[in-house]
């Protein structure tokens, strides 16, 4: 069985990356191998996709997915933006950081919001291939649901009435930023 490093040490993100990818592969994670995540030092999703790509696979002769993903909130100057992991962590949980967009945006009118997912693939012979996709939406008034994870229960995704937090699991990943950037992925190479 072929092997693939999905590199990420946030377990829906492994999980949400594992499905996506063709279950020809044994799909494995960097804590398996023991190994740490590198500093996201890029000023963009996708130089720390790129970023992360290239520092998982010194450990493999395998290939190679990274993800670097975030939400973005428009009233709020695009942030958390490439932060979104990091406000977590600053505020203790998503849960608290979910609490603390929601008062910033208490006397906001725009709500709308964008998540996004950068995905850098680097195959057995050494090519890098980088994709983005974004999923317009807007933040929900309050946190809804316990499903996903990360900034889900907050984000109703355009068109939709409820937030990824109360959507069923399946339903969410034939839509998300992270579908929507493999589908761009799976158009430039064959994984």
């Amino acid at each position: 069985m072929k092997k693939i490093l999905v590199g990420t040490h946030n377990n829906g993100k492994f999980k949400e990356i594992a499905y996506l990818l063709p279950k020809k592969y044994k799909k494995i994670s960097p804590l398996e191998l023991k190994i740490k995540s590198p500093k996201e030092t890029g000023n963009s999703f996708k130089s720390n996709a790129k970023l992360k790509v290239k520092f998982f696979s010194k450990f493999v002769d395998y290939a190679v997915i990274s993800d670097d993903s975030g939400l973005c909130i428009k009233a709020l100057n695009n942030s958390p933006g490439i932060f979104s992991a990091r406000l977590a962590k600053k505020h203790g949980s998503f849960y608290r950081a979910m609490k603390f967009i929601l008062k910033n945006l208490k006397n906001k009118k725009n709500r709308s919001a964008t998540f996004v997912c950068s995905l850098s693939y680097k195959s057995e012979k050494g090519k890098i291939t980088t994709v983005q996709g974004n999923l317009k939406g807007e933040i929900s008034m309050k946190i809804k649901g316990n499903k996903g994870f990360g900034y889900d229960p907050i984000f109703i995704p355009k068109g939709k009435a409820i937030t990824f937090g109360e959507m069923s699991k399946f339903k969410k990943l034939k839509m998300d930023h992270r579908f929507l950037a493999y589908k761009k992925l799976i158009k430039k190479v064959k994984i």
